[in-house]
């Protein structure tokens, strides 16, 4: 089956199964959007970037970067590192007996919370796996007159997956009224950074083959 449907479809169902994953930039957005702070601008950029990754792909970026494991090397070792911090730090708020409170009374700042997003977004090799790579390699297998299709519909799926954990994190707010359940949300933020801080540092040392 073939034409502009089925690419766009293949584009959207492809790009779905891969940012589906918990992960720290989705976790990221959740909990942003379970404090209503800046979901809007998150959404579009995390939206926006990974369009822009897909479509880098599609065009030949990523036989570059598969080219290039130094690259992908440094990528990781930033990443872990990143991770690794927010990773402890999520769990010293859990730990913290006034954490519940101290977080309501002030957030992050626009320019803040963009930064942080871009960290756990471009800080994260497994974004250029997933987006550039994988998703490129696919979008090429496309006819060249039906690759936009692709790219539209994987983008689609990008912007609405994080619309969704943006926004609809709204309808799980009665239950983040409790404290255990910020300190539970922490405790497995915490614990899911520092395991893909982990992942990427034994990804560093093992030899390449």
């Amino acid at each position: 089956m073939t034409g502009p449907v089925f690419a766009f479809l293949s584009g959207f169902a492809l790009s779905a199964a891969l940012i589906m994953a918990i992960g720290a930039q989705n976790l990221f957005v959740l909990r942003q959007g379970l404090r209503r702070e800046h979901v809007g601008p998150i959404v579009l950029f995390c939206g926006t970037v990974d369009a822009l990754l897909i479509a880098a792909g599609v065009a030949g970026i990523g036989a570059f970067l598969a080219a290039a494991p130094q690259l992908t090397r440094l990528l990781a070792l930033g990443g872990a590192g990143f991770l690794g911090w927010h990773g402890f730090v999520a769990l010293r708020r859990a730990a913290a007996p006034g954490a519940v409170a101290l977080e309501q009374a002030g957030g992050l700042t626009l320019g803040r919370a963009l930064a942080a997003t871009a960290g756990f977004t471009f800080l994260n090799p497994h974004v250029y796996l997933d987006t550039v790579l994988l998703m490129g390699a696919a979008g090429s297998a496309q006819a060249p007159a039906l690759r936009p299709l692709f790219v539209l519909g994987a983008a689609s799926a990008s912007f609405a997956w994080f619309a969704a954990i943006g926004y609809g994190a709204r309808l799980l707010r009665p239950l983040f009224l409790r404290p255990g359940a910020w300190r539970v949300l922490d405790i497995l933020v915490g614990l899911t950074m520092l395991a893909l801080a982990a992942s990427l540092l034994a990804s560093v040392a093992r030899p390449s083959v």
